[in-house]
């Protein structure tokens, strides 16, 4: 036990228990810590991945309407596969 109390003397020193303390509760008990700051990150990525499905989503309902807005036959064809609309002279069968 005397060698440690020894070793401790000779090699550590307040200045450097002090820095090493205030290092961990800079790295771990802060508000903006290391793990805070991963989290963060990760939650980014997920928002990112999110966002750039919403764009190709909000992309393809754009090009959808557009091609609704131009092209009567592509109209036609949406109106009768969602709707299920028919012309009066028509039968309709629908299979699942």
């Amino acid at each position: 036990m005397k060698e440690f109390i020894t070793w401790c003397k000779r090699y550590l020193s307040f200045t450097l228990l002090a820095a090493i303390t205030v290092g961990a509760l800079v790295l771990f008990f802060n508000e903006n810590s290391l793990l805070t700051s991963i989290e963060q990150e990760r939650r980014i990525s997920e928002l990112e991945a999110r966002i750039s499905d919403a764009n190709d989503t909000l992309t393809y309902y754009r090009d959808l309407n557009r091609s609704l807005n131009t092209d009567k036959e592509t109209m036609e064809r949406i109106v009768r596969e969602q709707h299920h609309m028919q012309h009066p002279d028509e039968d309709v069968y629908i299979f699942e």
